[in-house]
């Protein structure tokens, strides 16, 4: 062993496990089948909605958004980089597109008024432009995390995604009672900064709160020989993805928590429909919730597969051979309500019936997770629905106990990841993904909601898309 690998590797001998976990690869994991309509998706009539949605708001159960908002937002520059690199017919269409649309985004309300009469008049240079919007001697947006960047125009006024989740949130539920996002600790002031400007028009709000994602969760960087990467003598680390958050998800108190990601969300002028879905989901969650705490307290099997029959939470076949002891164990753990959207060729984590951990298990599945045999193929190309991430969670047992996540979770479920740092590839290990592996073990419902409820911003030509303009030029 080398000497820098002693230095690291604890009484666990940490070099060793995740070297191992790289050399056999990503986990084998087995598909059943996709979850679909009746077939692990529940799909509600509008009666039944309005039913949901009325019990969601009756609830006076605490709620907590927690918020992932650590990512970088420079890929959503990335084509403009690309084509001050290496202009191609692609990126130049993309760059034209941009810069002649520039008015209709956000930050376009924030360049400064002389750069604006360039742009008006087409007489302006390009790079200088561009520089100015990404660089760090301009606004910095390509060096900004994306929660920084304006996303929506309201009025004379720019919103970052951190202002409009608050704005937009606050409005789901008279019970929501606080934010919790998780962020780059450099960036805090920045974040604070926002909120406070926001608060000078909207007055005092809920309370907003920050972590980050503890760097002893981080990973150690492997090359292509499997030899720890060095870097200025010091021993590469990477972040160990949206896994490690659930340490920071473990602290939050309130009854139910609502985890969404920052990019998605809608102008506020289209929010309303979100707020119903999230009362849709909320709703849903109080009334398993309840029912499973009261077969908790007066267990009857035959209840039981009544219950299951109605929410499609186990499969039917084996549950209905499972012993009493079994059933109540199961039942016993946190539980989550996740929308659904239908599959319209996004790249990211479906619903998967899926065999292990001693039953067959519903379970959000990344693509990358899904073995290249033909059978597996098959079945992943068969799904027809897609996770935006819009999950109700509960965390506390029928007594008001709050669970310890960490008891929850399959640690078996990692990802390796591969990626170029300056020119070299690297190979490290991700821990079990938020809402995969670390939430493998939980009582899971999924729930149909409707595809305009889920408007990612990858790009910054996204924000051209309806979803993301006005209603109308300007606010009164």
């Amino acid at each position: 062993m080398q000497i820098n690998e002693v230095l690291i590797a604890n009484k666990s001998n940490e070099v060793e496990i995740q070297r191992q976990k790289i050399k056999n690869g990503n986990p084998p994991l087995e598909l059943v089948g996709p979850c679909r309509i009746e077939e692990g998706i529940l799909k509600f009539s509008p009666t039944e909605m309005n039913d949901l949605i009325t019990k969601a708001l009756n609830s006076r159960k605490s709620i907590s958004f927690f918020i992932p908002a650590s990512g970088s937002g420079s890929r959503m520059f990335q084509f403009l980089h690309n084509y001050l690199t290496n202009p191609t017919e692609e990126n130049s269409a993309m760059v034209e597109q941009f810069f002649n649309s520039m008015d209709k985004l956000a930050f376009y309300t924030i360049l400064p008024i002389s750069m604006r009469k360039k742009l008006e008049k087409g007489d302006y240079d390009l790079k200088e432009i561009s520089d100015f919007i990404i660089g760090e001697n301009g606004l910095g947006l390509g060096i900004l995390p994306k929660g920084l960047i304006p996303f929506h125009k309201m009025g004379q006024f720019a919103l970052n995604p951190f202002q409009d989740q608050i704005l937009q949130g606050e409005n789901v539920h008279p019970e929501v009672k606080m934010f919790h996002f998780t962020i780059q600790k450099v960036f805090e002031s920045k974040v604070k900064e926002s909120i406070e400007n926001l608060r000078k028009f909207t007055g005092p709000g809920k309370p907003i709160y920050f972590s980050e994602q503890n760097p002893d969760s981080d990973s150690l960087a492997f090359d292509d020989k499997l030899n720890l990467v060095e870097v200025n003598g010091e021993i590469l680390h990477r972040p160990s993805g949206h896994g490690a958050l659930l340490e920071n998800l473990n602290t939050i108190q309130e009854d139910i928590i609502l985890i969404k990601n920052i990019d998605n969300l809608q102008h506020f002028d289209y929010s309303e429909n979100a707020s119903q879905n999230w009362q849709l989901i909320i709703g849903l969650l109080d009334e398993v919730k309840t029912k499973i705490d009261e077969l908790l307290e007066n267990f009857s099997k035959e209840l039981f597969i009544e219950l299951n029959d109605k929410y499609q939470l186990f499969n039917s076949n084996e549950a209905e051979k499972w012993s009493n002891e079994k059933i109540i164990n199961y039942l016993n753990r946190p539980i989550r309500v996740c929308g659904m959207v239908r599959n319209m060729g996004q790249t990211g984590g479906g619903p998967y019936w899926v065999n292990g951990q001693g039953c067959t298990s519903k379970q959000i599945v990344e693509k990358s997770q899904i073995a290249s045999t033909d059978s597996q193929q098959s079945l992943m190309i068969k799904s027809t629905h897609f996770n935006p991430v819009m999950m109700a969670l509960s965390t506390r047992d029928k007594d008001g106990n709050k669970y310890d996540l960490k008891d929850f979770v399959d640690d078996e479920k990692y990802f390796i990841v591969e990626k170029d740092h300056k020119g070299k590839k690297i190979k490290y290990c991700e821990l079990p993904g938020l809402w995969n592996g670390s939430m493998a073990n939980w009582n899971t419902l999924f729930v149909e909601i409707p595809n305009k409820v889920f408007s990612p911003v990858k790009t910054m030509l996204d924000l051209l898309l309806p979803a993301h303009q006005s209603k109308r030029n300007d606010y009164e």
